[in-house]
């Protein structure tokens, strides 16, 4: 069995290509998905060596090996033995091909998705009944009504100043929410809405409207109990 190699000291970078030729230049213009198999793994490989370009190096991976599955099988002395390619190399392409592994491997976690106010209180009652300020969290979801993330956006007694619709529907555009709802606790045990709740919850309202992205409903906590405010008809 061969021992391992260094790589070769003669290269050409994939700048050396034409722009329109660039691997990377082509993931960003068109995405991933645009790239062939020997197009993305010239992005990992980065040069080429002895005169080849990156791309035939990528080329003559896939050949030698007969697509990708078979590579996947390969081992470093197997990927250094081809011309061109140096421990380097053979490392980037199986730390890639082991991240695709597991990547495969990942299961997708269950999804929540909200029909109701009791909803929002059966995901949220218990973290924020027992809390001593109140916490106000922005429940980001799809087009389906299912849960995408949600996320504290202040801590502290609710008003204008401290809840902003300016930071709240910038994090609802960045990750392309189709519908908030905001929930927010009374560590007196009390859910019954504050003007300054109505008044928060109605300009959210009227931003939302404005962009696109509706407030369903805005669910005040308390100690076993809550309140909707879109239900009690307050925006």
């Amino acid at each position: 069995m061969s021992e391992l190699k260094s790589e070769s000291v003669t290269r050409v970078p994939v700048r050396d290509l034409p722009t329109e030729d660039r691997p990377r230049e082509r993931l960003l213009r068109d995405g991933a998905i645009s790239l062939s198999n020997a197009e993305l793994l010239a992005i990992l490989l980065r040069t080429g060596s002895n005169g080849q370009s990156v791309i035939g190096l990528a080329e003559q991976l896939l050949s030698r090996f007969g697509g990708l599955r078979p590579l996947m099988e390969a081992d470093i002395r197997e990927l250094v033995d081809i011309q061109g390619m140096g421990p380097a190399k053979a490392i980037q392409i199986q730390a890639a091909i082991e991240l695709g592994k597991r990547i495969a491997r990942l299961t997708r976690e269950p999804v929540t998705v909200i029909r109701n106010p009791q909803d929002v209180a059966d995901l949220l009652m218990d973290r924020l009944r027992f809390e001593k300020k109140e916490h106000f969290i922005v429940i980001h979801m799809d087009i389906k009504n299912q849960v995408m993330a949600q996320e504290i956006a202040s801590i502290g007694s609710l008003d204008t100043s401290i809840v902003h619709p300016r930071e709240i529907f910038k994090s609802a555009l960045k990750k392309s929410s189709a519908s908030i709802i905001c929930v927010h606790n009374h560590p007196s045990g009390d859910p019954t809405p504050s003007r300054e709740d109505i008044l928060v919850t109605r300009r959210l309202a009227e931003v939302g409207q404005i962009l696109g992205i509706e407030l369903l409903d805005h669910v005040v906590i308390g100690e076993h109990r809550f309140v909707s405010m879109k239900e009690e008809g307050l925006f």
